[in-house]
């Protein structure tokens, strides 16, 4: 799996909005048949900053996903959004999604 958290800091006048903004972008990237999970959050310590994690099945599907339309619109878009350019970590890893906690159990 690629495994990908990405922090991403709007201007200040889309903070609030900045979820609807990217919502096209979103729905189309969670409709590829790779994605496996693509979940935005906003920062509990700087409610400015989103955070996206995301998950693609293998290189192909990030493959596909980087080359796609809707990414290519997205990325040339963003710009105008955004207060920084985001910060992100992507790692290849052995998993093929989420698992349960070992070290706490819920019955």
């Amino acid at each position: 799996m690629i495994f990908i958290v990405v922090k991403w800091k709007p201007k200040p006048e889309y903070a609030e909005s900045f979820t609807d903004e990217v919502s096209e972008f979103t729905t189309a990237t969670r409709n590829e048949p790779g994605n496996l999970f693509f979940e935005w959050s906003r920062s509990l310590d700087d409610p400015s900053e989103y955070v996206l994690v995301e998950g693609f099945r293998d290189g192909d599907a990030g493959k596909e996903h980087v080359t796609s339309e809707h990414f290519k619109k997205f990325v040339a878009g963003a710009p105008a959004l955004l207060a920084s350019t985001p910060q992100i970590i992507s790692h290849e890893i052995h998993a093929t999604g989420w698992g349960e906690m070992g070290e706490i159990k819920v019955d």
